[in-house]
């Protein structure tokens, strides 16, 4: 048996954890500069927001349902996740990490499956303040269908009975399916296929004509036919990006560079915390896509490294000397991004033959740097190159405090 426990409505509940007097209201949540929601609470769906919505065209439903509005935050909603997924774990021997706010676990031997359902979401709400929904049943494809309809029943759902399941597929539409696509869905609607007990009902031989080896796995997996395992181990990483949209679109080289330094430094502070080196750094500048198309402009350079290096100075050195090459006057960018692949461990790195290694120092100086920042706040010491004022980044002007990872953001009661 398998359970997945999803997070509701995960960021809007990260945000109404510190400022509960919105609980009840609508809220969203809008993406990087402020850009589109990405986040709705309930009560902002039953105001007609949709997802993906650009801010300024619901401006005035915010406005007349009194809407609450925040930035995206993901330092907080990360150190959230890791919470919620620790307590978790205290659960099962067998954990997957899903996504930010979904969890699958493995509930094999396990009995009494609708009280340790019920155990496992009340006691994370009570340690974490995140609601969460918990659905039960032998697969993971039907673990999410538990989950979705758990909301109906008090957010525990167990699919066990084959005849659970069958009410469970019954009123189920198949393009809600997990990994059914949006190409299989509409052909099977084309088909008159619209609920997952009708898919399950088709014969065996048209699902994998029809639908390939992915289709037939789905289609087991709705017969109770575990098809896909957990994954308790993470897979390699084979590449890390950082690139955020500017607050503005610019043409200065000056804060071009200094975007590229800070994204860089990102990146390598990322690279270390996952102990591990790029051998290969590029770098892309993108100019707004919905301006004219004479002014669209998409320039890209790949930079392979001598050896590879998770070190800020010698991946911002990289990252610059990129910059140069690819820069063009006459346009405004909207954001750089920054890739690193080719990515080993650090305990695998091997140096260059010919030449002297000199990155002995930039490490030990990338060391203290992770050191302070982690002690007291991200960006509390940084490279000159990254700027002082930094007016290119990204508009967050729904931002609210750290209230988790930074000390002068704790919540003080008095």
């Amino acid at each position: 048996m398998f359970a997945l426990a999803d997070c509701n409505n995960f960021y809007v509940s990260c945000h109404r954890l510190f400022e509960p007097k919105y609980n009840g209201r609508p809220v969203v949540v809008l993406s990087n500069n402020d850009g589109c929601v990405i986040a709705r609470s309930e009560e902002a769906k039953a105001c007609g927001i949709t997802m993906g919505a650009p801010f300024f065209q619901i401006s005035e439903a915010i406005e007349a349902h009194k809407i609450a509005v925040f930035s995206s935050h993901y330092t907080l909603y990360g150190d959230i996740s890791s919470r919620v997924m620790d307590n978790l774990a205290r659960f099962s021997p067998e954990v997957e990490v899903y996504s930010i706010d979904e969890c699958f676990l493995g509930l094999h031997g396990f009995k009494n499956l609708s009280a340790y359902g019920k155990q496992i979401r009340e006691r994370v709400i009570n340690n974490t303040g995140i609601p969460m929904s918990i659905g039960i049943a032998p697969t993971k494809v039907l673990a999410k269908v538990a989950n979705k309809t758990s909301k109906k029943h008090h957010g525990v759902m167990v699919l066990e009975t084959q005849e659970e399941i069958t009410r469970a597929l019954a009123g189920y539409p198949v393009e809600e399916l997990w990994g059914i696509g949006k190409q299989y869905s509409h052909k099977l609607i084309k088909a008159g296929i619209e609920t997952a007990a009708q898919f399950r009902a088709l014969p065996k031989d048209w699902v994998q004509r029809n639908m390939t080896i992915a289709g037939l796995r789905l289609w087991r997996e709705l017969w109770g036919e575990s098809c896909i395992p957990l994954k308790t181990a993470l897979d390699p990483k084979q590449g890390m990006c950082t690139s955020r949209a500017f607050g503005k679109p610019t043409g200065e080289y000056s804060e071009l560079k200094e975007a590229t330094s800070s994204y860089a430094s990102r990146l390598a502070a990322k690279l270390r915390r996952e102990k591990l080196c790029a051998g290969v750094l590029s770098v892309r500048l993108l100019t707004n896509k919905f301006t004219a198309p004479q002014l669209q402009v998409d320039p890209f350079i790949t930079i392979p490294l001598e050896h590879a290096v998770n070190n800020t100075v010698e991946l911002i050195n990289a990252a610059l000397w990129g910059l140069k090459k690819i820069y063009l006057r006459g346009y405004r960018y909207q954001k750089v991004e920054i890739n690193a692949t080719g990515l080993i461990p650090e305990a695998e790195v091997q140096l260059h033959i010919f030449k002297e290694f000199k990155g002995e120092q930039y490490n030990k100086v990338s060391s203290v740097l992770d050191k302070l920042n982690l002690h007291y706040g991200p960006g509390t010491l940084r490279l000159a190159g990254e700027g002082l004022r930094q007016q290119w980044t990204m508009k967050r002007a729904f931002l609210r405090p750290c209230y988790t990872t930074n000390w002068n953001d704790i919540i003080k009661v008095k």
